[in-house]
């Protein structure tokens, strides 16, 4: 008769157990997160390329091609929408979400700006610091993305 009731009680130390695998406590590294998110952000409202600013590609003003757009679009997902709710939540999925997405807005960021050197030979005007800070901000959110989701 005793085991039948604690059954109730295991139970609900199975699901407490189970929630609690599927979190990351991202301690002192949420300031990694933190520091990214700034400089995304910051790069925002920074030249892109000429006095293109970085707001103006996200909202569909400026017409750069396709891969700042790409980038601005993954970079601003991944790392200030994303990051935001991986922090608030503390999911673990979302935690690996982040890291991968922020290592591809990576690779469209430097594609972005090649595609900004390569315009300078026709006339056209190279990458500036924002584009550059928006790549290294992503840099720094991959690197805590990815040591928040391994620690679990």
């Amino acid at each position: 008769m005793a085991e039948d009731d604690l059954s109730p009680l295991e139970a609900e130390l199975a699901d407490v157990e189970r929630a609690v695998q599927r979190r990351v406590e991202p301690g002192a590294l949420a300031a990694g997160v933190v520091v990214g998110m700034l400089m995304l952000v910051a790069s925002l409202s920074l030249p892109w390329t000429g006095s293109i600013r970085g707001f103006e590609v996200l909202l569909g003003r400026a017409e750069l091609g396709v891969l700042p757009v790409l980038f601005v679009v993954t970079s601003f997902g991944f790392g200030v929408v994303g990051s935001i709710a991986a922090l608030a939540t503390r999911w673990w999925g979302l935690a690996w979400m982040c890291a991968v997405g922020s290592g591809f807005s990576i690779v469209t960021g430097v594609w972005a700006i090649w595609s900004r050197q390569v315009t300078v030979l026709h006339g056209g005007d190279p990458a500036g610091f924002g584009l550059v800070l928006a790549v290294l901000g992503m840099v720094v959110l991959t690197f805590s993305w990815v040591r928040i989701a391994l620690s679990r």
